[in-house]
Parts: C-alpha cells; sequence; structure tokens
C-alpha cells in the first residue's frame, strides 16, 4: 500500500478515488462519437457543392448539360426578385403538408386501434400490408380515374405514400412496449384512456418519429413525381417548362429547392425528436 507523506496528510490533502460508476462513464464516453453541431451535417452537402461548382468552371460539366450551382443561385434569386418563385413554392408547400398532415392523422390512428386491439389488428394490419406492398406511384392510374388530374388526386397520393411508414412503425413500437409496465399499469387500476395516454402513446414515441422521418423524406418524393403530370403551378411545374426550353439553371433551381425543403423538414423533425424524447440516452444524443 503506498504511503501518503506526513507533510501531505497535515496540509489535508486526500488522494481522490474515482468510483467505479464514474469510470465506467468515462469509458463509455471514450466509445460513443461526439454529438454533431447541426452545421457539420451540411459538411456533405457543401462539399458536393463545391466539386460540382468546380467541375464546372474548369469546363468538364457543359452549362447545357448540367448548370453550375453559383448560375443556379443567381437565377433562383432573379426568380425570388421578379416574384416568380414564390406562388409555385407556396403550392408544392401546401400539396407536401397537406398531404403530410393527413397521412399523420389516419396512420396514427390506425396503428393505435391496430396496436391495442386484436380486432383492430386482424382487420387493419392486412390492408395496410398489402397497400405497403403496392408503389404508390402504381395508384396513379386510378387516382387519376376516381380524382382526376387536380389537387385532390395529389394530395391523396402524398397521404397514401406517408400513412405506410406512420403506421409501421408506429404500430411496431406499441407491440413491443414492456410487458411489464402494462402489468404495472393494470396494477394501479388505469383506465383504457389513462393506459392509452400514460403508457401506450409516451411508449411509441420513439417508433413513431421513426416513421416520421421516414414519411416527411416520402411526402417530398411522392410530390417530386406527382407535380410532373398536368400541374399549371408548383416547382415540378417550373422544371417541366424549364425542360422544354431547355434552361437547365432553373432545372437545378427547383432540384435544391426540393433537396432544401426535405433537409429542413428533417431537421425540424430531429429537433422535434430531440425535446419530446430528451428523457432518453442514445449514441445521437
Amino acid at each position: 500500500m503506498t504511503q501518503i507523506p506526513l507533510e501531505v496528510r497535515v496540509s489535508g490533502w486526500q488522494p481522490q478515488v474515482r468510483s467505479p460508476a464514474a469510470m465506467q462513464d468515462k469509458k463509455t464516453l471514450a466509445l460513443v462519437p461526439p454529438r454533431l453541431s447541426p452545421g457539420m451535417l451540411l459538411a456533405g452537402p457543401v462539399l458536393l457543392l463545391v466539386v460540382w461548382e468546380a467541375a464546372s468552371r474548369l469546363g468538364y460539366l457543359s452549362p447545357e448539360t448540367l448548370t453550375a450551382p453559383s448560375q443556379a443561385l443567381r437565377s433562383g434569386y432573379e426568380m425570388v426578385l421578379d416574384g416568380s418563385l414564390l406562388p409555385h413554392l407556396l403550392a408544392s408547400a401546401g400539396r407536401a403538408y397537406t398531404g403530410l398532415f393527413l397521412g399523420i392523422l389516419v396512420g396514427l390512428l390506425l396503428a393505435l386501434a391496430a396496436g391495442l386491439t386484436r380486432t383492430g389488428e386482424a382487420l387493419i394490419d392486412g390492408l395496410v400490408q398489402i397497400k405497403r406492398a403496392v408503389p404508390t406511384l402504381a395508384l396513379i392510374p386510378l387516382a387519376i380515374i376516381w380524382l382526376g388530374i387536380g389537387e385532390a388526386m395529389k394530395v391523396f397520393l402524398i397521404f397514401t405514400a406517408v400513412l405506410i411508414p406512420i403506421y409501421i412503425n408506429t404500430h411496431a413500437a406499441l407491440r413491443s412496449i414492456d410487458i411489464g409496465h402494462v402489468e404495472l399499469a393494470q396494477t394501479l387500476g388505469l383506465s383504457r384512456a389513462e393506459f392509452i395516454r400514460k403508457v401506450a402513446l409516451p411508449g411509441a414515441l420513439p417508433g413513431f418519429f421513426v416513421g416520421l422521418r421516414m414519411a416527411v423524406s416520402l411526402c417530398w418524393t411522392a410530390l417530386v413525381v406527382l407535380e410532373l403530370i398536368n400541374t399549371q403551378t408548383g416547382i415540378g411545374y417550373l422544371m417541366n417548362r424549364a425542360r422544354d426550353w431547355g434552361q437547365t439553371d432553373v432545372i437545378v433551381v427547383g432540384i435544391l429547392i426540393y433537396a432544401m425543403l426535405g433537409l429542413l423538414s428533417d431537421a425540424a423533425v430531429r429537433r422535434l425528436e430531440a425535446h419530446v424524447l430528451s428523457y432518453r440516452r442514445s449514441l445521437g444524443s
């Protein structure tokens, strides 16, 4: 055993002994990569733009084939100034978020019905699994026959695309709730409504947010295709018209807008998830 010098003991110094828990926490933190700041998440897209711009300036990319990002930004800025971009942006956002909202609402209700009752699961789950196997774009011909080629058709197809990941992930989270929590709720005498509010919904939130991030991505993916079908407004309409005139800069503006809308939507969901699930410690928190 190491002897502590007399003068040190007299001065009141005591050796610091780390507890096993503290040492374990330090070891765990050493294995976990540090959390990235929001700005660092843009490193990949920024690098892509830099390489793209360099290839354009060095002549590897022809403006007739693919315009440089700087030229696309100038064209987009001019479209903002002359007011030609905003109406189309609002039209696209309206379609996307209307379908997204309806898909979230219906998907969540169906997941609760199927996850909390055997009858609901028997009636709902099989139908959703069938829809899951059918690509949303395969429903376009039927949707046109049923709803025409107007806004209702586009919102309906976005809704069907969004509904599936919301339902699948929320339902899976509900079915994986620890049985101990259910038994505890029974012991405490919780009513059905209290069980849903205090046990089922909190237990389903992690799965719901996984589905929500997937739904946001599918929402914009579906919109890109649907806006190329007989529309007079929207970012897709601008891109379709630019294709006819060979305006690659406007096409790139549309692509960048879609990308930014998707990126911002995903970032908003991630922030909301981090706030709502702040009690959970995970690798990404």
